[in-house]
């Protein structure tokens, strides 16, 4: 959708109100009580009264707009402006375009969409053959950390001492896996395998117990999986129909795992480009929208009312903390 077709669509908050109702009563609205489905529709109140109980149900409750006292209007600009490029906005940005004078409430407001994303992918799995491989991460609250780690390392290799190559203790651990299909090659230089949806889960450690768990959660027991011949991923076949694994020399990756270390290629380069920095524990939310937005690279103007089914659909389990502050608890 064109930003002069959004303005057109949504000029003020009463189209947004008019909007967000037909989706809702289109989805259904339950009460949250006792479970009926009656419900009737206050319009001096703007909200449903249940007709069992008599519990009102508001606009926003229970999606990802619940609790917020931001406009609509901002909500589905924001809905609109991360959709509508295969790049994203920063919440600063975001700030700039909608004229809020603070930046915390436009902040969280973009992490609970992005929240809402990740739900929405999390209920499908990957299916037929997917590639599997680990992404290495550098976080911004970890920056600081890479120059004691060099020169621990220098000092180590100074001694004689052997240093791990697979990664960097100090970098963000990802699981990215790709529905991968192969494809008779059209032009030279084109890839073998096409690309269907992708995952990437942020990890907390590379042992085959945590890779297992990500694996068994994100793609369907009756796949397969290619990937390199990582110590790890030894115990794959234990969560799908096939695991194929192969020592995998880094020219020959674009062959073997084309997608994967595509994916990881252009999710760094977004990041750099668009943000100054990102935050460990808010690295999932990130790549929930990147994820996203891949999966529905086909869906055209569609996207923009997938994702307000989604935000309809979901409570974010991004809980409201201000920023720069860590995480102390998973709240619905």
């Amino acid at each position: 959708m064109k930003l002069v077709e959004f303005s057109k669509r949504f000029p003020d908050e009463e189209s947004c109100e008019k909007y967000l109702y037909e989706r809702r009563v289109a989805q259904g609205v339950v009460c949250s009580k006792c479970g009926n489905t009656h419900q009737y529709w206050d319009k001096s109140g703007k909200c449903w009264r249940c007709a069992k109980c008599g519990h009102v149900t508001t606009l926003t409750a229970g999606t990802v707009m619940h609790g917020s006292k931001l406009p609509l209007l901002y909500w589905f600009t924001a809905i609109h402006l991360m959709t509508a490029t295969k790049k994203t906005f920063s919440a600063l940005e975001m700030q700039r375009q909608l004229g809020h004078k603070h930046y915390q409430p436009i902040w969280e407001m973009m992490h609970k969409l992005r929240s809402v994303m990740g739900i929405r992918d999390d209920r499908y799995k990957l299916q037929d053959t997917v590639e599997l491989d680990e992404g290495f991460f550098t976080c911004d609250d970890e920056r600081k950390d890479a120059a004691a780690s060099d020169a621990k390392k220098a000092d180590s290799k100074s001694k004689g001492n052997k240093t791990s190559g697979l990664g960097s203790e100090i970098k963000a651990k990802v699981e990215v896996m790709v529905e991968s299909v192969e494809t008779e090659q059209q032009k030279k230089g084109q890839k073998t395998r096409k690309a269907g949806h992708i995952k990437m889960k942020v990890m907390k450690d590379l042992t085959s117990a945590t890779i297992n768990d990500i694996a068994g959660k994100s793609i369907d027991p009756s796949a397969g999986i290619i990937g390199d011949a990582y110590p790890s991923h030894s115990k794959l076949a234990n969560v799908v129909a096939n695991a194929e694994t192969e020592v995998v020399r880094p020219q020959d990756a674009p062959k073997v795992l084309p997608w994967v270390h595509t994916a990881i290629a252009n999710a760094k380069s977004l990041f750099r480009d668009m943000y100054h920095g990102i935050k460990k524990e808010y690295l999932q939310e990130y790549l929930n929208e990147f994820c996203y937005k891949f999966n529905r690279r086909y869906f055209g103007e569609r996207i923009f009312d997938r994702l307000v089914i989604a935000a309809i659909s979901y409570r974010p389990s991004f809980e409201h903390r201000i920023y720069g502050t860590k995480v102390t608890c998973k709240c619905g």
